[in-house]
């Protein structure tokens, strides 16, 4: 009990940034508890308990939204060509609020907003999550950037007004 106490939030957060429904995220937190706790006997030892249930909580909430059809863009998803990432863009001193931030990734599209979550706040690899996602490599570098270029001016528009 004391396992679910202390991870609860933390993995409900990581699930809802991905489902973005309360109701979904806290059923797949609870798949998520129900599936560690069936398989506890892999875990080494408790120092990763927290990355391993975190795991687990994403794989759940990937499942979910496969199941209903909402990852349907995979399919659609092409190869496009190689974009170079800029980061010559930056903010000085601005100052974002958290909702803000949160407002403007949860306004993106699925597909760029999974990867950027995926990548940005979960610390995926691009490599993670393809494999993750079953895309190339390199269309998840797409994707990242084109995603993070949305999401830049979108916060750029919201400073400005």
């Amino acid at each position: 009990m004391q396992v679910y106490l202390n991870y609860k939030d933390m993995l409900y957060n990581v699930s809802f940034r991905i489902v973005k429904s309360k109701q979904d995220a806290q059923d797949t937190v609870h798949d998520a508890f129900i599936k560690a706790f069936q398989h506890i006997d892999t875990l080494e030892n408790n120092r990763t308990l927290g990355p391993w249930l975190k795991r687990i909580v994403i794989n759940c909430s990937l499942d979910f939204l496969r199941k209903k059809k909402k990852l349907n863009w995979l399919q659609e998803s092409v190869e496009l060509p190689e974009v170079e990432e800029e980061d010559t863009e930056t903010f000085e001193e601005t100052s974002l609020k958290v909702s803000a931030i949160k407002k403007a990734i949860n306004s993106l599209k699925d597909k760029y907003r999974i990867i950027i979550v995926l990548y940005l706040i979960e610390d995926y690899s691009h490599r993670e999550i393809a494999e993750q996602l079953g895309l190339k490599e390199s269309t998840v570098r797409n994707q990242y950037i084109r995603g993070k270029r949305l999401l830049m001016e979108q916060l750029q528009n919201n400073v400005e007004v």
